[in-house]
């Protein structure tokens, strides 16, 4: 299992140095959380903040924009550094010229679902896409708890990627912790998003190590 720590979580105030510590805490990804008030009732931050965070590490940016017309903003996430940028199906953009302008810019390209969202609305894209994020709360805001009932999503479409995508990675996002991460895993999940459970651990070096092997062992 891959951790990819939520910057939602992080100290905005010294987001980079953040980064730094998440790097040497062992983040596979940094998970950057683009939301626009619109598709979901938060602000975050855009493409400006992460050009300017993306010097601390060479850690990947997964970036999930959380935005209604994810489109118009691709080439500006590209130049801020991104190297995977994942939108939703369910935003105003057509997904497939979406997927394409990504590829474009040599980002590797990803969809996600929201919580009402079935997996069907992603198994079209299989083949073309990088990541499939199955969100495990509503979008919007960190700190939820983990909903059990989307895992049988990741597993339609973990069988569904062995003939169309086998490299392809499902990612969860929501509610991850130690209790949770070994239910994803057993899934089929191959990337977790964490927030509060590595940024305010005490150790997070320790608080990654631990949800790795809680994963290796269960999944």
């Amino acid at each position: 299992m891959l951790i990819a720590p939520s910057l939602l979580s992080c100290d905005f105030s010294k987001m980079g140095e953040e980064i730094k510590r998440m790097e040497l805490a062992g983040a596979d990804f940094m998970h950057l959380d683009v939301m626009d008030g619109h598709f979901v009732p938060n602000i975050t931050f855009g493409a400006p903040v992460i050009k300017t965070v993306r010097p601390y590490t060479a850690v990947p940016f997964d970036v999930h924009l959380m935005i209604s017309e994810p489109l118009k903003y691709i080439d500006d996430f590209a130049d801020a550094g991104a190297d995977i940028i994942t939108f939703h199906t369910e935003s105003d953009s057509d997904i497939k010229q979406t997927i394409d302008k990504i590829r474009s810019r040599g980002v590797k390209p990803g969809l996600v679902i929201k919580p009402a969202t079935p997996a069907d609305a992603v198994l079209p894209y299989l083949k073309d896409i990088y990541m499939v994020l199955v969100m495990t709360v509503e979008p919007g805001f960190g700190g939820q708890s983990f909903m059990e009932d989307m895992m049988p999503k990741v597993k339609e479409i973990r069988r569904a990627s062995q003939t169309l995508n086998p490299n392809l990675l499902i990612e969860v996002d929501g509610g991850i912790s130690n209790d949770t991460v070994a239910k994803a895993a057993a899934a089929g999940a191959d990337v977790a998003v964490a927030g509060t459970a590595v940024f305010k651990a005490e150790n997070s070096k320790a608080a990654i190590e631990k949800l790795k092997a809680l994963a290796q062992t269960n999944g």
